[in-house]
């Protein structure tokens, strides 16, 4: 537990709430304007986005349907592994809008994989937000239609985001320090 706690007494705050708080307006008009007459589902990727799902929604003022879908690589380590399923959408794809809500494009292993379960599902459309862009080279599949914020090329936690399954609550976006 100390590990912990000097990770967060010795981050870097990289964004306050009230810079997610105006990100999230800025997508959330951005979803209105692609997505308003829809009728879309959205899928709050777990974990990670259980807090981009909570502060997005009430932004949103147009009808919609929510489910969750739960793939990680990371589980509780630092390290992104081999994708393992914990859960899938329980609402019908067929024939609809899908909205993959995502806290951090990293690499794009694991949104790639979940467009592809929503297409097989028979999805009509696939798009994904990102709360956050992780800034680096090393990216695969399809870049997120919609980005709310970047962060450099260190490891990140707060705000859905973990550091080895901690964190997550923490007020804010913030970097270990020297990562």
């Amino acid at each position: 537990m100390k590990e912990i706690q000097l990770i967060m007494a010795q981050a870097d705050q990289l964004y306050s709430m009230q810079e997610i708080d105006h990100a999230l307006t800025t997508l959330a008009n951005k979803l209105t304007q692609a997505f308003g007459d829809d009728n879309p589902v959205m899928l709050c990727v777990m974990n990670g986005s259980v807090m981009t799902t909570g502060h997005l929604l009430p932004k949103l003022n147009f009808p919609l349907e929510l489910d969750y879908i739960h793939a990680t690589r990371y589980g509780e380590k630092t390290v992104g592994g081999d994708l393992v399923w914990q859960s899938q959408p329980t609402i019908d794809l067929t024939g609809r809008t899908v909205i993959l809500l995502e806290d951090i494009y990293d690499q794009g292993v694991t949104l790639m994989a979940l467009r592809k379960y929503c297409e097989e599902a028979g999805a009509k459309t696939v798009a994904c937000l990102a709360l956050v862009e992780k800034l680096h080279d090393n990216k695969v599949g399809t870049v997120p239609e919609f980005i709310g914020m970047t962060v450099p090329d260190r490891y990140v936690f707060g705000f859905g985001m973990d550091y080895k399954g901690y964190w997550r609550n923490a007020a804010g976006i913030y970097a270990v320090a020297g990562s």
